[in-house]
């Protein structure tokens, strides 16, 4: 995500869990159809590629899936799994200690704060196969002598697999399907597609092209949810496949209940809520969490001050690394190279930790929650800085809609009113709920070039911001506030955003605006200020070399080389200990896990070292005293969704 607009995302539920295809889907690439023989033990599947084009089913999904449809048989196959013999066949490196952290009963992980446990109520699947063949011969599969798969009148207990080709899945798949067959008398037939057909726009899961389906999905601080599990939310042909309820589960508890969870600002009701969701999901096992996927930092061990963590980047704290050597500069290395600096167009992870050097960050989000930096406070409601008024809305009134845009208020139109009850407005006035919100920013930010942070520059980070010809991928944010006309700046370092009746962001507390430097001069003499937003993507000034507020400043960017920064004399938190931080660019993570090892690096951080076998060598030098290790249960967590319904 963005610098700015991370946190503008942050407060966009639908922007917080996405599917993952990065760090173990295949490349992107043509479709092709390809026959590949996967032989495993005591079968031989047939796993073929399927074409992009896939034919746009005809049906509407609403005649019960014949085995899934049974939660005893969903059931059972979670019982039947042993989830850390998975993790054991992709992660063999790591100690059992650490194989069972990354164990998840539901949706979320055992740290988050939102996260049920079986003292809520919430029903856990530990590996049990008495129990699961208990729960199928309850269900009528039985298993005659002699054979080695299920069968009920006549028909065998087949389930179609589904996932991408990535060597990560076959790995662990292969050891699954063992597993369900030796285990329970359970047969899957593994289909491992490509992920631009598995990801499609039109294909794979978006069209609910699988029986059982495995995927990943990549959450944040704040859980989200609703587009996944709400009753609203199930892809069909009538609502032209919206939605990410692939399973096509719904459950009225459970969907009132992740409704409910995002939408209230008082997180003690959000935990209640998210508690009472989770029962139902793990009760009706409508999709399994395999475990969290592993990530690993790496660095000298002559660096200090370092707080590698799951939810936040490595760059957060710059200001605060330091080396016990007398070195004067820090080296990370990584494989990928931002296209732009200029963040409302450029969102890699890469470009989101140069701009944390650069900008800084208004607030972080360690260990699954928020803190404030740049920020002075969280803005919440308790603090006094934020209010949730009662307010009333007539026809033509602009509102938040159910589906999260902002409308004029006319008969039909699908709103939440303030007692959370979510209704068609027929006539007359409503009740509706709005945020008030007032942010501030500590005092004493100076530019790098040491000129005050101003009410100008605030006010030219909005308008830019909102301006749709500023290449900015999304507008949601802006449009919750009506744009420019929902701010008010308060003054060089406040500003306060009145959002629309019915806006009800969770993370409203956290600061979505920074400032642009409206007094810097670009090369052909204009103010930054006076420059229109359709060329901003393009200034050399924005796009390459920068002016912030952070902790260093980028005084060099030598593409496909390096990026060079030197230390903010005028940092607001204090000069930063170590004078230069060099970003190096390495064709593959081989290439920067050598150089580490040679200490022509310093740090290889989380999105570099992937989570391939690149890992297990970091770790065996860290164990050998050449390196520090890090590793961390990562937010992104590998889980099996049932397909209930069939075309």
């Amino acid at each position: 995500m963005k610098i700015l607009d991370r946190k503008i995302a942050l407060a966009m539920l639908f922007a917080l869990i996405a599917p993952i295809l990065a760090a173990c889907a295949a490349p992107a690439q043509a479709p092709v159809r390809e026959t590949v023989v996967v032989t495993a033990p005591p079968v031989t599947v047939v796993v073929t590629a399927v074409p992009e084009a896939a034919p746009t089913p005809t049906g509407a999904f609403r005649t019960p899936h014949p085995i899934l449809s049974d939660v005893r048989v969903r059931q059972a196959i979670a019982y039947c799994t042993n989830r850390l013999e998975l993790i054991q066949s992709v992660y063999s490196f790591l100690t059992p200690e650490q194989q069972q952290q990354l164990l998840m009963d539901t949706f979320l992980p055992k740290t988050h704060w939102a996260v049920a446990t079986e003292a809520d109520g919430i029903v856990t699947y530990p590996f049990d196969p008495e129990k699961g063949k208990a729960l199928l011969e309850e269900a009528g599969w039985k298993l005659a002598e002699g054979q080695r798969v299920r069968t009920k009148d006549g028909v065998p207990l087949a389930l179609e697999f589904t996932t991408t080709n990535a060597q990560f899945r076959i790995t662990w798949a292969t050891v699954l399907e063992k597993q369900l067959l030796d285990n329970c008398g359970i047969q899957i037939i593994r289909k491992h597609a490509p992920a631009s057909w598995w990801f499609g726009g039109a294909s794979g899961l978006r069209r609910r092209d699988f029986e059982l389906g495995a995927f990943a999905w990549v959450g944040e601080a704040d859980p989200g949810g609703r587009s996944l599990y709400a009753c609203d939310q199930i892809p069909l042909p009538d609502n032209n496949w919206e939605g990410q309820n692939y399973m096509g589960w719904c459950n009225e508890t459970a969907s009132r209940a992740i409704v409910a969870a995002n939408n209230t600002l008082n997180r003690e009701e959000r935990i209640k809520h998210y508690k009472a969701f989770q029962v139902e999901f793990t009760k009706d096992m409508v999709s399994l969490p395999l475990f969290q996927r592993l990530e690993a930092y790496a660095w000298n061990k002559a660096l200090t001050g370092l707080k590698p963590d799951p939810t936040e980047y490595i760059t957060a704290n710059a200001h605060e690394w330091g080396r016990t050597d007398n070195g004067d500069t820090i080296i990370l290395g990584f494989t990928q190279e931002p296209a732009s600096m200029f963040s409302l167009v450029e969102s890699a992870a890469v470009q989101v930790q140069a701009a944390q050097l650069v900008f800084g960050v208004l607030s972080t989000q360690y260990s699954y929650d928020f803190q404030p930096v740049l920020q002075d406070g969280l803005s919440t409601i308790e603090s006094g800085k934020a209010k949730n008024e009662v307010v009333e809305v007539k026809e033509g009134d602009k509102v938040w809609n159910t589906e999260g845009a902002a409308v004029e208020l006319k008969p039909g139109v699908e709103i939440v009113n303030s007692d959370g009850e979510t209704i068609k407005y027929e006539s007359g006035t409503v009740k509706m709920k709005q945020l008030t919100v007032t942010y501030d920013l500590i005092k004493g930010i100076k530019w790098s070039d040491g000129e005050p942070l101003k009410k100008a520059d605030l006010e030219l980070a909005v308008k830019i911001n909102c301006d749709r010809e500023s290449g900015a991928t999304s507008f949601t944010f802006c449009e919750s506030h009506d744009n420019l006309n929902g701010v008010t700046f308060n003054s060089d370092t406040s500003y306060t955003i009145k959002f629309l009746p019915g806006v009800q962001w969770p993370t409203y507390f956290l600061a979505p605006y920074g400032g642009y430097p409206s007094h810097r001069t670009i090369s052909d003499g204009r103010k930054l200020a006076d420059v229109p937003a359709k060329e901003w993507s393009t200034l050399p000034e924005i796009a390459e070399l920068p002016m912030g507020y952070g902790p260093y400043i980028l005084k060099e960017w030598k593409k496909k080389e390096f990026m060079r920064f030197e230390a903010n004399p005028n940092f607001v938190l204090g000069a930063p200990k170590v004078k230069n931080v060099v970003i190096q660019f390495f064709a593959d993570t081989n290439a920067a896990v050598a150089a580490l090892l040679t200490g022509e690096v310093d740090i290889l951080e989380k999105a570099t070292l992937g989570a391939g076998p690149e890992v297990e060598t970091v770790i065996k030098a860290a164990q050998e005293g050449k390196i520090n290790v890090k590793t961390d249960a990562s937010p992104t967590w590998e889980h099996m969704d049932f397909n209930l319904f069939v075309r």
